[in-house]
């Protein structure tokens, strides 16, 4: 099975910024020019901010929709994971006036849901409860469908490259 993570070989990555992997219930925040990468998002959502005033880029990698729902860290899950890199955005030098949100992910790829909404559809929707409840706006979306997606964020620019097998690949 090709998984599409974005890695590159050692002759392409010379000169080229660090990248950092971001795993399922993880999250990292930058103030370089690295890239930060996540992979395997079906159901997961990837949420990407930005803030372009102080050059802060984070990636979180959530799982399921709400804390209360099970047991694990705050990343996991997109409410309290969008609130812990909301928090480490800030330590970092960012200010949430100015953060910009991308989000990619929440497929309905194995949905078992026979009454009511796929976890998919609901880590989308909680995540962007929990931006809009914290006034930060999503300026770019790659969500559902029922394929998977794998998420380059350039802290950079805030470009966030999205890639999959079906779909190519996109930038928000």
């Amino acid at each position: 099975m090709k998984v599409y993570d974005g890695s590159q070989t050692e002759q392409e990555s010379v000169g080229q910024p660090e990248r950092k992997k971001v795993g399922i219930a993880e999250y990292a925040v930058t103030t370089d020019e690295a890239v930060l990468t996540t992979s395997g998002l079906g159901s997961c959502i990837g949420v990407a901010l930005y803030d372009p005033d102080s050059n802060t880029a984070g990636l979180v990698h959530v799982m399921l929709p709400r804390h209360d729902e099970g047991e694990g860290a705050r990343a996991k899950f997109a409410d309290t994971g969008v609130e812990v890199l909301l928090e480490e955005m800030e330590r970092a030098g960012a200010q949430r006036r100015s953060m910009e949100a991308k989000i990619a992910g929440g497929s309905d790829m194995l949905d078992f849901s026979e009454n009511g909404s796929s976890i998919g559809s609901r880590n989308a929707a909680i995540v962007r409860e929990t931006l809009a409840a914290n006034d930060v706006p999503i300026l770019g979306e790659d969500v559902g469908g029922d394929y998977g997606r794998s998420l380059r964020l350039k802290a950079a620019t805030g470009d966030l490259i999205v890639k999959s097998a079906s779909q190519g690949t996109a930038t928000l």
